[in-house]
């Protein structure tokens, strides 16, 4: 159940350790030393962020252009967050569309290395699939409901243990919640195939987290 409104019920669908995952950044890792050259020329006209609202890609005016900062620094397969959008490696990207590729979507882009190299091959990514899918009886989750554009938002600062419908999950690997752009999902089988690469993994350099999404 929600931790805004106790029904007292015994929730049926309790969140399943081992099932969904959280995706986020590594908060551990130290600064990344990417920075994200033209970003204002990207941005749509009267727009916050370059990424729509509705998700995907506008119609940019040049490639988006990145830029490494730091020295002696290794390059990661995962940055956020980049005006809405995830950083991702060639290897990162091929793990996810090989999974589900209609669940995200990539934009290349011009990576220039410390050294003037552009050799790196780097894609702004977006998990465009949106799913209200949150089974909020099941859940213990803080809800916000003022001010929102969508009525609603799902609060994760100070942990969350989430549930899902299964009829709006099956047969999905990866998405984001419709009331929290920034909480992005992904089942077993993704996760396990990010892990085989490396990506996520305890203790990796890779930059990205992958946490239970019923005990977050």
């Amino acid at each position: 159940m929600t931790n805004n409104e106790s029904t007292g019920a015994e929730a049926t669908n309790a969140p399943k350790p081992n099932e969904f995952f959280i995706i986020s950044r590594d908060y551990d890792a130290p600064v990344h030393g990417v920075e994200f050259v033209n970003e204002e020329k990207l941005r749509p006209a009267g727009q916050g962020l370059v990424r729509p609202d509705s998700g995907g890609f506008p119609e940019f005016p040049e490639a988006p252009l990145f830029r490494a900062t730091l020295a002696n620094h290794a390059l990661r397969d995962f940055y956020s967050s980049f005006e809405g959008y995830w950083l991702v490696s060639e290897k990162l990207k091929r793990v996810m569309e090989s999974v589900d590729a209609k669940g995200v979507q990539f934009a290349r882009t011009k990576f220039i290395q410390v050294d003037g190299s552009e050799d790196a091959k780097f894609y702004l990514c977006d998990v465009t699939r949106a799913l209200d899918a949150v089974d909020e009886d099941a859940s213990d989750v803080r809800i916000l409901t003022e001010g929102f554009p969508k009525g609603k938002f799902y609060r994760l600062a100070g942990g969350a243990r989430l549930a899902f419908k299964r009829d709006v999950v099956e047969g999905v690997h990866i998405f984001r919640s419709e009331f929290n752009d920034a909480l992005i999902v992904c089942d077993r089988k993704m996760r396990d195939a990010l892990v085989e690469q490396g990506l996520g993994v305890m203790d990796g350099d890779s930059g990205m987290s992958i946490q239970d999404a019923a005990d977050y």
